[in-house]
Parts: C-alpha cells; structure tokens; sequence
C-alpha cells in the first residue's frame, strides 16, 4: 500500500490500519469455528497457535531485532504452547506436521518480521478474552492447557503500549515500513489459512 493512503506516520498506526480488514476477517472466522465448545475443538485452535508460534520463535531469538526490540527474547511462547499441546494429549504426529508447516514460511527481511512480530505480540490483548472462555468452559488455566494466554507480568494493555512506543522509535524508511505492513498481514493470512485447515466451521446437519 503506498505511503499517501497512510494518514499517520507512526509505525504501529500504519500496522493497525493495513491489517485491519483481514484482522477482522480472522476474529470472524475463528468465533465462527467456536474453538471454546469442547476441548477437541479448543485443541484444533491450539494448533494454530502452535503454527504462528513455531514460525515467529526465531524471530523472538534473532539477536539483530532483539537489539531493535529489547526483551525481545522473554516474550517467546513456543514452550508454552507446547507444554498445552501435551496437556491436552495432541498426537505427536500431529505437531510434526504443525512444525513442518511453520518451516515452510519464509520471512524476506528484518522490516517484514518487524510485522509478525506486531501481529504476534498483538494477539495477548485478545487473550485476556480467550483466557477466560478457557477457564470457565474448559476448565483449563494458566498453569494447564492454555499458558501461552498467561498475561504479561506488567499487564496486557501496559504491555502492548510500551510494545508499539518501542516499535514507533524504530527507523525506517516509508519502503521498509510499508515492508512491515506486508509481514503483518502475511502473518494474519497464515493464520488464516491455518483456521481453515485445522478448524473446519461445522455445518448443521440436513434435516
């Protein structure tokens, strides 16, 4: 998208509004699967998650953005998802074709990871609701099946505040910041896409 459909010129505003419509677009999707109606279904979202988190785990290890992004490296979720992945009994099968997928992304450079990265990080203000469906349908929790919602220890909304303050003092050009507008929302389409393979919106039967 080019730089004059841009009114603000701070990064995390040109994120939210580039990524806005398929952002929306994958909320309806996943409420629409209802991945909190019983644990085989909260297991196939889970799975997702283990998508995304597999992918942006290198990310969150690369020294170069942790140098970007200090505490970079703290905020990785891939063991946790894991450890729920075990809680929940997901086959290893089943978690080898989750990491294979998740290497099959490539990344092209440091202002599209920049993107995931926003997207990824994004996604703990929506936990605190999640967290919540978890606990009180599925009886899971922050030490049992859903760790990688746990909150940040300075709390989700100071959090993602101090995230995009951090991300806004980043130079870039307008070509790498439309880059990371592009890496933002490759990250929502995998997500996307692995909604649509692993949860399947049930139809009601013909009567």
């Amino acid at each position: 998208m080019p730089e004059a459909a841009y009114p603000e010129s701070l990064l995390s505003r040109r994120l939210k509004v580039g990524t806005q419509a398929v952002h929306e677009a994958l909320d309806r999707r996943i409420t629409g699967a209802a991945p909190f109606a019983d644990r085989q279904r909260y297991s196939r979202f889970l799975r997702v998650q283990l998508r995304l988190h597999h992918v942006t785990a290198p990310l969150y290890r690369d020294p170069r953005l942790q140098a970007a992004l200090p505490g970079l490296a703290a905020l990785d979720r891939l063991e946790a998802v894991k450890a729920d992945c075990i809680d929940l009994g997901i086959p290893e099968d089943a978690l080898e074709r989750d990491r294979r997928a998740a290497a099959a992304v490539t990344i092209p450079g440091r202002p599209e990871a920049l993107g995931w990265i926003y997207t990824h990080e994004g996604s703990r203000m929506g936990a605190a609701v999640l967290l919540r469906e978890a606990r009180q349908g599925l009886a899971l929790s922050e030490t049992y099946g859903a760790r990688h919602m746990t909150a940040h220890t300075d709390g989700r909304a100071p959090h993602w505040r101090d995230f995009k303050t951090t991300l806004d003092a980043i130079a870039l050009t307008p070509l790498e910041a439309d880059r990371a507008v592009t890496g933002a929302r490759a990250a929502f389409v995998f997500v996307q896409e692995a909604v649509d393979r692993l949860m399947p919106v049930e139809r009601p039967a013909m009567p």
